[in-house]
């Protein structure tokens, strides 16, 4: 019987699937909603100390439809961490643990280069009973102008500096949320690992421009008629997350066995969280299709999930997380090893054309030479 349960980082989810950071955990009342339909866990909207310097706008979304006009393949968000206040947010997180305490609730977190600010979040957050943490260094649009996410995070320097004032007050685990926007997402990673953080989260959103209206001239969402490059999510951004993710579980193997990976990117199946698994995600987080679906879409990522495991004969997910990363390599390793197996074949059908040749061979030559040698 396969079980869908698993223990990570001391933590244990009664399955893999958590709610990433954003607006399906925006507050109390849709946190304790997300526990009753059976996810394993959700990672609260992003939390600062202060939230007057956070000024949300609207409109704030565009979609990019398929061509059939119904579906939505690309989702691009221009919206800010949350404007909630703080305390409200620890008031909240207390009554989540109090109602749902078998629930792995984690906090997402955000603040300025300021070491007091990092650590008296940590540590209020902890206190109000939290049983993890994600540091978000990877909004790619959200007040850069004061050093803090994906400008944060795209510098492994600071970043690293930071997670080590975190690792130094917190007593509950820590993932650091990767940005995309990077040449080389395994820098940053390798940067938060050395600072002690238990695993890493990848990928935030893309950093996007999702289009022109054609009849208004105007860049989508616009606002006041102007608008700003924002976070790319859904479906469409799947094979991105699923390169760098197997990057980062690449990275790990090698260089930090032991630590762990929360893998999402336009995950809306259960089977495109077993792609994630197999490339080393140990939890697959799932935010936008949230927002498409509702939180009823657990249901059937656990059961899409259980029947790809069923019908392989897996009975946990340790049982096939990563099985798929030795079967990458080098474009040069791929052609060595086409030319080998060309050889290869070359040389077998020699071998059959000489076995088949001595099959067929019934002597009568090898007697003609012989009485033309005797006379």
């Amino acid at each position: 019987m396969s079980t869908l349960a698993t223990t990570v980082d001391g933590l244990k989810f009664t399955n893999p699937f958590v709610i990433g950071s954003g607006p399906p955990g925006t507050n109390v009342k849709v946190i304790k909603r997300a526990f009753k339909e059976g996810w394993g866990g959700v990672i609260a909207k992003t939390v600062s100390l202060d939230c007057s310097k956070v000024v949300n706008v609207g409109p704030r979304y565009a979609k990019l439809m398929a061509n059939d006009g119904k579906e939505v393949i690309g989702w691009e968000n221009i919206e800010l961490i949350s404007d909630r206040k703080f305390e409200i947010w620890l008031d909240e997180f207390k009554e989540a643990k109090d109602a749902c305490p078998e629930g792995i609730l984690i906090a997402s977190v955000m603040e300025e280069y300021n070491k007091d600010a990092w650590c008296q979040i940590i540590e209020r957050c902890q206190d109000a009973g939290v049983d993890a943490f994600e540091l978000n260094f990877s909004c790619p649009h959200g007040l850069p102008e004061r050093k803090m996410g994906a400008a944060m995070g795209q510098d492994p320097g600071i970043l690293e500096k930071v997670c080590g004032w975190v690792m130094g007050v917190s007593k509950i685990p820590v993932w650091a949320k990767m940005t995309p926007n990077v040449t080389h997402i395994e820098e940053p990673t390798a940067a938060a690992l050395r600072a002690g953080c238990h695993g890493v989260s990848a990928i935030n959103t893309i950093r996007s421009v999702m289009g022109v209206n054609l009849e208004t001239l105007r860049p989508e969402p616009t606002v006041e008629g102007y608008t700003t490059p924002g976070g790319y999510s859904s479906k469409a951004v799947k094979p991105i997350a699923l390169r760098m993710v197997m990057e980062i579980a690449q990275l790990i193997k090698k260089d930090f066995p032991g630590r762990t990976l929360s893998g999402l990117g336009g995950v809306e199946t259960g089977a495109d969280a077993a792609q994630f698994i197999l490339l080393g995600s140990d939890t697959v987080q799932v935010c936008t299709g949230v927002m498409k679906f509702g939180y009823g879409l657990a249901k059937d990522l656990c059961e899409g999930l259980l029947e790809f495991m069923e019908s392989k004969g897996f009975e946990t997910i340790d049982d096939f997380k990563g099985l798929s990363l030795p079967y990458f390599t080098t474009h040069a390793e791929l052609v060595r090893m086409q030319l080998a197996r060309k050889a290869e074949d070359a040389a077998a059908k020699e071998r059959a054309s000489m076995v088949k040749n001595d099959a067929e061979w019934d002597g009568d030559d090898f007697v003609k030479q012989s009485n033309e040698l005797s006379r």
